[in-house]
């Protein structure tokens, strides 16, 4: 069998490291077995994918140097790589199931699901569709549709029994059908929903191994089912672990920085991530800590993978980084020490915020050195305004690291938008409220035009610095929970 592996993200934001973490053992993997590793975008989320955001993928995925045999850049003889491109396919396939009995149109409507769950909660039972439409005489069904009544398609699910499919890593799981629902598969846009798509889009590009966060394990069944259904061979699954934070919680970006970018915009070598990123859950034969892909490659063991939930340690990562730094020629660090801080996109962008401010090239250090590299550490006396109590300084940079997340384009505009609403809600003036950001994202009371200089430094890093600044002042679980209430009746931004 030849063995063929993909990553399969969707674009609906920055690119994530659970991303690169998953992309990177199925690299691994089709290398290590003589195999193609292919890249496919799912997109079916039409709300919320953007082409900025499958751009961005595709560069950090780039970036870390885990290129792919095949997807929407390449090309390949199983494309096209982006769901949204493949609708009819699933359409189709979606009506071959109703005409063998393993699928059914569903009218009923978001009211009547939301009572049946809330019903179905006050008696402690598992949610799931009650298959009220499987019930509906094909006159009935017939009739509804040629009135143009809004409807999905949902796959038929066996009252009783067991799912019983291996994990390459975890061995046999057995899961009771009574726990999986009538899984939408066609959405009332048409859409297929992730389950549907997966299944197709894994068969017709002949993906032998399924490997996937173990997020996905309970959604397993529904995946075999279809297959069954199909008459299609079911490929092989191995969930990896998911990255966690120090408190055991998944890794979010609320807690940690998430994207590729921000790892490649402070400063971190790629194969140095990519090396952490493994170390989280494999180990190689003789408990190196440094090695290459070349290296892995060459003695990759699946069996070495690990179950436990891998923390996602910065510091260790800072190790590791440093130890590559260590390992550069001078030459070669000269090369990404200039490319680090004086890369000529940035300096192009900076260009303009500098040029009047300028009298002679030595100034540009001092009034550039937090966009071009970190700020100064802080601490709790940064923060001490005699407009501001500390209370509010919190509120402040809460709110506004907050509201950052729901930017749907990073640009100054949006930037001053999303904090003048937060503003408004804290019931104080912008220029009040501007105060505690300046010193949070260039370490001083006086910067370069603080949104021009947030819409060069990229989300993550903007973020990043509040959180830090926030934790100089500490922030009670209390206070969170009251801040949380505020961000959602903030309106959002366009």
């Amino acid at each position: 069998m030849k063995v063929r592996t993909r990553v399969a993200p969707s674009p609906t934001g920055d690119p994530h490291l659970g991303t690169a973490y998953v992309a990177l053992f199925n690299w691994i993997f089709a290398k290590a077995k003589g195999g193609s590793f292919l890249l496919r975008i799912e997109d079916t989320d039409q709300a919320r994918s953007s082409t900025e955001s499958e751009i961005a993928i595709i560069e950090a995925l780039k970036w870390l140097g885990l290129e792919w045999d095949e997807g929407p850049d390449l090309g390949g003889n199983v494309g096209p790589y982006r769901q949204s491109e493949r609708k009819e396919i699933y359409r189709n396939y979606a009506e071959d199931l109703i005409l063998k009995g393993k699928a059914f149109r569903c009218f009923c409507t978001p009211d009547r699901l939301d009572q049946l769950r809330k019903e179905q909660k006050s008696r402690k039972e598992t949610s799931r569709y009650d298959g009220q439409c499987l019930k509906l005489s094909e006159e009935e069904v017939k009739s509804k549709v040629e009135a143009g009544e809004s409807h999905v398609i949902r796959m038929v699910v066996p009252e009783v029994g067991d799912s019983i499919f291996n994990d390459i890593l975890r061995g046999e799981i057995r899961i009771p059908f009574d726990q999986i629902d009538m899984q939408v598969l066609i959405k009332a846009d048409g859409m297929p929903t992730y389950h549907m798509a997966v299944v197709v889009d894994d068969h017709l590009m002949e993906i032998s191994h399924v490997i996937r966060g173990e997020e996905w394990i309970n959604s397993v069944p529904k995946h075999i089912l279809l297959y069954e259904y199909f008459g299609w061979q079911v490929p092989e699954f191995l969930h990896l672990s998911l990255l966690r934070n120090p408190d055991q919680s998944k890794l979010s970006k609320r807690k940690n920085p998430t994207s590729i970018n921000f790892y490649r915009d402070s400063g971190y070598l790629p194969d140095a991530l990519l090396n952490y990123l493994c170390s989280m859950g494999w180990t190689m034969p003789d408990e190196r800590e440094l090695y290459n892909l070349r290296e892995i490659v060459e003695v990759f063991d699946e069996s070495r993978l690990s179950m436990g939930g891998p923390i996602f340690d910065q510091k260790k990562l800072n190790w590791i980084n440093g130890q590559y730094i260590r390992a550069l020629g001078e030459e070669e660090f000269v090369k990404k020490l200039t490319n680090q801080i004086a890369d000529p996109e940035k300096l192009k962008k900076i260009a303009s915020l500098l040029i009047e401010r300028t009298e002679k090239l030595s100034d540009v250090i001092g009034q550039a050195d937090y966009i071009l590299g970190d700020r100064r550490s802080l601490d709790a006396t940064d923060f001490e305004f005699p407009s501001l109590e500390k209370d509010m300084v919190i509120r402040v940079l809460y709110l506004a690291s907050r509201s950052l997340e729901s930017a749907k384009h990073w640009d100054k505009d949006q930037i001053f938008q999303l904090f003048s609403l937060a503003a408004e809600s804290l019931k104080i003036d912008l220029k009040k409220f501007m105060v505690p950001i300046f010193v949070a994202i260039s370490g001083r009371s006086v910067s370069l035009p603080i949104f021009d200089s947030m819409a060069i430094l990229g989300r993550d890093l903007s973020i990043d610095r509040m959180r830090s600044a926030m934790d100089c002042l500490g922030i009670s679980g209390k206070m969170k929970k009251k801040l949380e209430k505020e961000i959602e009746k903030l309106p959002s931004v366009n």
